[in-house]
């Protein structure tokens, strides 16, 4: 495998040239800084271009032009990163060894219609989205914003964050808001579109089996018309406000059978390398699977919850630990989890603890190297977050000590618990 980057002064092409897939995957980021009021916005541009385009009109037609492309994959996505909110494109195709030639250039240009080529109306000087393709996307994004309320787990992580830091960064819905969806026409749409051409920080990553001049011959023909000033990147990372003395406790009901419970733990002043490898093993110790303390604890022995785990959040120097119980156990509950972390305070956890959680942590990048999309975010970390490549990980989580998980322990402290609170007093 071998990587390569290229900087012009529009974007950053990344290049991570290997034989180990057939397909070839390139993918356009478009990156700035994170304001509330945008994410909506840039939800409904990723719905609006990947639905149509002047060529393609409707879905129907991007589907028949895929099918020609040898079933080529398409996409956007859209996620918050700390400080910022990236937008992303990306198809996927096989590489011209297993189709015709011509291909590579046909599939970049897809894209490249994709982005570039919106579906729009020019009428009286003023120039909007498509008004039905607009109707289509607006009501695809508002079944999603409205189905993720719907989805508990996540709907109690999110009440939890607003709580801990209410108009923070860490605290924004990522599928963004119906009030600003209502906002939203295909004329400011249309707007806010050219806003990003214009002013957002572009990466553009490609791999597979490519021949790099070739390559960079038909990105610079196809995005030329990025015409933005490359402009540097702050950190992503986010310093929350120092956790409170009693954690704020939290409860609302719903008509649901099962109570959510979600804690939020903030992390005072970690290192770089406490943040990016110890604080991993802390959390498989604590609740990363079925070996970890939290679920021989409060699952096995006390028998008080369904599910139980401990998620990092590093970019926001966060640890959320996450319950599914009846309402009843809430107290009891609570006070096995503040054991659990009192006791990792205390030294109590051993070093075979330490060895699970290296091999997991060494497993999982292991299976990065397996898909391209993988790959592709790792070296999207490599350039955003100014994470470490592979060879260097796999050396630093095999340094990472005892001394070192009970330092991090006694820097993680409750600050916010969160209950959802159901119907059900059944045991199970």
């Amino acid at each position: 495998m071998k990587y390569s980057k290229t900087s012009t002064y529009s974007y950053n092409l990344h290049i991570i040239k290997t034989n180990k897939f057939k397909t070839v995957t390139v993918k356009i980021n478009f990156k700035r800084k994170l304001k509330k009021e945008e994410i909506t916005l840039r939800n409904m541009i990723i719905n609006m271009l990947c639905d149509s385009t002047l060529n393609y009109p409707n879905k129907r037609l991007m589907e028949i032009q895929t099918e020609e492309l040898y079933e080529l994959y398409y996409g956007g996505t859209s996620y918050l990163s700390g400080k910022y909110n990236i937008i992303g494109f990306d198809v996927t195709f096989l590489n011209e060894e297993y189709t015709e030639k011509g291909m590579l250039d046909k599939s970049i240009n897809f894209l490249a219609d994709i982005i570039f080529n919106p579906n729009i109306e020019r009428k009286s000087n003023r120039t909007k989205f498509n008004e039905e393709s607009f109707q289509i996307a607006f009501s695809n994004l508002k079944n999603n914003i409205m189905a993720s309320r719907e989805n508990l787990d996540n709907y109690s992580r999110i009440r939890m964050l607003e709580n801990m830091e209410p108009n923070s960064y860490i605290s924004y819905r990522g599928f963004g808001y119906l009030e600003d969806l209502e906002k939203i026409n295909s004329e400011n749409l249309y707007k806010y579109y050219i806003s990003i051409l214009n002013s957002d920080i572009i990466d553009i990553f490609v791999i597979g089996n490519v021949n790099e001049r070739h390559i960079k011959r038909i990105i610079e023909q196809n995005f030329s018309k990025i015409k933005t000033l490359k402009k540097p990147s702050e950190s992503h990372f986010v310093m929350p406000k120092r956790p409170r003395l009693f954690p704020k406790v939290i409860k609302e009901k719903q008509k649901i059978n099962q109570s959510k419970l979600v804690i939020g733990c903030k992390i005072s002043k970690m290192t770089d390398f406490e943040l990016r490898y110890v604080l991993n093993v802390y959390s498989y110790i604590l609740g990363g699977g079925p070996d970890s303390k939290l679920f021989k604890t409060v699952r096995e022995k006390n028998s008080l919850c369904y599910t139980i785990s401990s998620v990092s959040q590093p970019l926001n120097s966060i640890l959320t630990i996450n319950a599914g119980i009846d309402k009843k156990n809430f107290k009891k509950t609570v006070e096995l989890i503040k054991k659990e972390m009192n006791d990792m305070r205390k030294n109590k956890f051993s070093n075979d603890d330490i060895i699970k959680a290296k091999i997991t942590y060494v497993n999982s990048l292991k299976e990065l190297e397996d898909n391209p999309q993988s790959l592709l975010s790792l070296y999207a970390g490599i350039e955003y977050l100014k994470s470490d490549d592979l060879e260097y990980r796999f050396n630093k989580i095999n340094k990472v000590t005892h001394e070192d998980v009970v330092k991090l322990a006694n820097k993680i402290h409750i600050d916010t618990i969160y209950l959802l609170e159901g119907e059900s007093d059944e045991e199970k």
